[in-house]
């Protein structure tokens, strides 16, 4: 049993400031670009300076004797979590599944720097309660939810994991071509397509991109819940002809399931939750299985 005191890492990004002064320069470039296009620097500064009163605020919560860390959503691939750390993630939803997929069971405390702007579907605390709450997330008090993650796997070993969902498609604009088999009414079936990708999603991620397809599909398969071990699957714009089909577009994956896709195109990739710097590049011929992770998100609950 570790004897170092808990470590807490507050995830982050950049924010509009940020990015538009990293492209202007100054303040004032920076009025003018937005001024020209209808738009008020006043509104990014705002919501810049509620991310850092948020991050002050959480900082100040972290009791003195333990260990602190902090990491910029664009560095995650490369920081090395530790067994012991409470990860808190400020700002949108989409922050708590992007810093997901590099965690091994640590519990993930969601901060929303601006209440009535995200969703808080994973963002369920506002900075002030973090003083309280912190020391009952290590104590193992605090309310959690262990939620149900993607996985893809190539046949020569590497692997990605996603909370939200798991992405295969053609690096561009371009058709994706692939084979894919998926277990239908008790057997496997294969069909070869032409798409715009393949999208496996959680029932965390139901309520985000897989929603969107879903809400186009006449028949769409039943979003599992989000901490149910079960996955929901997408083709987009499958194409007919006479080598391709567009009969096996969507299903459902249950626990010992899985989706198997056979790459027949080079320049495909694979990639969570939106990070793309962080993807896989299935070879011509190459074996992709996506399946339900072995591994689950702990996330706190308010």
């Amino acid at each position: 049993m570790s004897t170092l005191p808990p470590r807490v890492v507050v995830v982050s990004r950049r924010s509009e400031l940020d990015e538009l002064l990293g492209r202007h320069g100054t303040r004032a470039a920076a009025a003018w670009y937005l001024r020209e296009r209808g738009r008020d620097l006043d509104e990014v500064v705002a919501r810049h300076e509620a991310l850092h009163a948020a991050l002050t605020t959480v900082a100040g919560a972290v009791p003195a004797d333990w260990r602190r860390g902090a990491v910029d959503r664009a560095d995650l691939p490369r920081f090395l979590f530790g067994p012991e750390d409470v990860v808190v993630a400020v700002g949108p939803d989409g922050l708590v599944a992007n810093v997901a997929k590099y965690l091994t069971g640590q519990p993930v405390v969601g901060v929303d720097p601006e209440p009535g702007r995200n969703a808080g579907v994973l963002v369920r605390f506002a900075a002030p309660a973090l003083a309280g709450l912190l020391p009952a997330v290590v104590a193992g008090a605090a309310s959690t939810r262990a939620r149900t993650m993607v996985r893809a796997v190539l046949d020569d070993g590497q692997e990605l994991v996603g909370l939200n969902e798991v992405y295969v498609g053609h690096v561009s604009h371009q058709s994706a071509r692939y084979q894919l088999t998926a277990p239908v009414g008790g057997r496997a079936r294969r069909e070869r397509h032409s798409s715009s990708g393949v999208v496996v999603g959680s029932g965390t991620g139901a309520t985000g991109w897989c929603a969107s397809i879903a809400r186009d599909r006449p028949g769409a398969p039943r979003p599992p819940a989000p901490e149910e071990e079960a996955l929901c699957w997408f083709v987009r714009e499958a194409w007919p002809s006479p080598v391709t089909g567009v009969e096996l577009t969507a299903g459902r994956l249950d626990r010992d399931d899985h989706l198997e896709l056979t790459a027949e195109s080079d320049g495909l990739v694979v990639f969570a939750d939106g990070l793309e710097s962080d993807r896989l590049t299935p070879a011509w011929g190459q074996r992709l299985t996506v399946s339900v992770a072995p591994r689950r998100l702990t996330l706190v609950e308010a």
